[in-house]
């Protein structure tokens, strides 16, 4: 779908959620329904959607090709807020290999916008996570986590759709404070957090505008 197709005012913008059922999945879901989206949650059972109410849903897997075609037909842009839990030990390829899949789905089935959550520590964010967060959780935990957020954000950059990649500082769980802020030039930034509830707000924002098209700012407080 084209992006004056998500300036039509004429009906409902269709939005496909990823990774819905996730901490701040759940709370875009909320958000984009509140701003009068139609939103679609793909999750793995009735269960997992369980608490995602006034979504459709669709039960499969974000691996399966078929599926996530299934999902996008007749949708005007996609939210992925995939995770997964750290791995000290063993290679990850979720986010990776559910990314391929993913773009070539949108781009089967002409659907142009994508706004994927990755979070900082990718890319060139690597180093301006605080004291704690690079010398420990990031060595020690998340390292093959984040092998696979950058081969994310490598197909994604590649993929010739209208994209936008948001990686969140540190996540909690506190109320939001509302207006992030969103930064590209990290030299002075060395650590920060930001509520789950602002990265929601500033994720579903990206549906629509362009200001950060093609562009991976990370949005802390």
């Amino acid at each position: 779908m084209s992006i004056s197709a998500l300036q039509d005012q004429s009906r409902p913008t269709k939005i496909l959620v990823l990774g819905a059922s996730g901490g701040t999945g759940r709370l875009i879901v909320n958000r984009a329904i509140a701003q009068g989206y139609e939103v679609t949650a793909l999750v793995r059972s009735a269960e997992k959607g369980s608490e995602l109410g006034g979504a459709k849903l669709v039960i499969g897997n974000a691996l399966d090709e078929v599926v996530l075609r299934q999902a996008l037909k007749g949708q005007d842009a996609v939210i992925s807020a995939l995770g997964t839990p750290p791995s000290p030990f063993k290679e990850v390829t979720l986010l990776s290999t559910a990314t391929r899949a993913l773009v070539s789905a949108m781009q089967a089935e002409h659907v142009a916008r994508l706004v994927a959550i990755t979070g900082i520590g990718a890319g060139d964010s690597v180093g301006h996570g605080g004291f704690a967060f690079d010398r420990l959780i990031y060595p020690l935990l998340l390292r093959n986590v984040y092998a696979d957020k950058n081969r994310q954000e490598a197909i994604i950059r590649d993929s010739g759709l209208d994209w936008v990649l948001v990686r969140p500082s540190v996540l909690n769980d506190k109320p939001g404070r509302g207006s992030p802020r969103t930064l590209e030039n990290l030299s002075a930034f060395h650590g920060g957090t930001i509520a789950r509830g602002d990265v929601a707000s500033f994720v579903v924002e990206q549906v629509k505008a362009n200001t950060w098209l093609h562009r991976s700012p990370l949005v802390t407080w």
